[in-house]
């Protein structure tokens, strides 16, 4: 007998709490990132995240993956973790709301590269659909150049677009990973291989950088790309991160695995009403029409792809917090 329930409801409500507690946690790491850097706030959060799950690892999980289950760790973890630094350095400098209605784009981008790696057929619909989206990220990045007095938010909006490409890659490579191990086992080796790239390869190539280079505002980039101990001030901030996005995680997998995907992806873009509210309570900012515009634009494209044809499966698409 299966263990789904005969209603889809309560698995959608609980998936739209889901995204809005990771939409908090997005908040709280951009005023992280706005207080000690990008590169601090994600290191100091991913070695809380360790010292959280390694204890339900030992307790629950108890195994040593193999080779196969390990390169897909690596590889989804490095993909990771990379995407999340370009993605809260540019959410430093662009609202809340434009950053997420940016990172829409990225189940379009892994529909191509499932094609591309998977061998997975992408139909007519997805190509307009992706079109549809592109035009509205064309849309906001035009309406934020026009915008007065923020120089940096297109240099923003760029590392968010570089961000939503390699999510998708992390997105490939997580349909794979799900496969060979359980939600624990993931989200710790997520945190650790993380960790290793932000304690050691992106100081090490922050070093060479300014060996190479030896530009004057060398302290500003030290301070901003090298380990520092946060203040006393800053680790309570830094648990609620790593404490809400595990518990985002954790109702979102509840509901993905008690209802389909293509009844659950739609809450997914919930997140824009979320980082709309939340950007202006918590930092003051405005949501431009263009970017009210795009957004529309970029979540059509993304309903009209994933729209099941006749006579074809519908493709699994993930949460965007897998």
């Amino acid at each position: 007998m299966s263990s789904r329930p005969s209603s889809p409801m309560m698995p959608f409500l609980v998936a739209c709490l889901g995204i809005a507690i990771f939409s908090g946690m997005d908040a709280v790491l951009k005023s992280l990132s706005i207080a000690l850097g990008a590169y601090n706030a994600l290191l100091w959060r991913s070695l809380t995240g360790i010292a959280l799950i390694a204890p339900l690892h030992a307790i629950f999980v108890r195994r040593i993956p193999n080779l196969h289950t390990m390169m897909l760790h690596i590889g989804r973890g490095v993909s990771g973790a990379v995407s999340v630094l370009f993605f809260f350095w540019g959410l430093v400098h662009v609202p809340l709301a434009q950053g997420i209605a940016l990172s829409f784009v990225a189940p379009l981008i892994a529909l191509g590269l499932a094609s591309m790696f998977l061998k997975e057929r992408v139909g007519r619909r997805a190509v307009s659909g992706s079109l549809i989206a592109f035009a509205g990220v064309i849309v906001i990045l035009l309406g934020q150049s026009g915008a007065d007095g923020k120089g940096d938010t297109l240099e923003g909006a760029i590392a968010i677009l570089i961000a939503a490409v390699l999510y998708a890659v992390n997105l490939v490579i997580g349909r794979r990973q799900s496969l060979a191990a359980g939600p624990i086992e993931v989200a710790l080796s997520f945190n650790v291989v993380a960790a290793i790239i932000f304690l050691f390869l992106v100081p090490a190539g922050t070093r060479l950088y300014l060996a190479a280079g030896q530009p004057t505002d060398a302290a500003a980039v030290a301070a901003q790309w090298l380990p520092h101990l946060p203040g006393r001030e800053h680790w309570p901030t830094i648990l609620l991160a790593s404490v809400i996005g595990t518990s985002a995680i954790m109702l979102l997998a509840w509901s993905y695995a008690r209802a389909e995907a293509q009844v659950l992806v739609s809450v997914e873009y919930t997140a824009f009403v979320w980082a709309a509210l939340l950007g202006w309570w918590v930092f003051g900012e405005s949501v431009l029409p263009t970017t009210l515009l795009g957004a529309a634009m970029i979540i059509a494209g993304c309903l009209w792809a994933a729209r099941q044809q006749p006579g074809v499966p519908h493709a699994t698409i993930e949460p965007e917090a897998a």
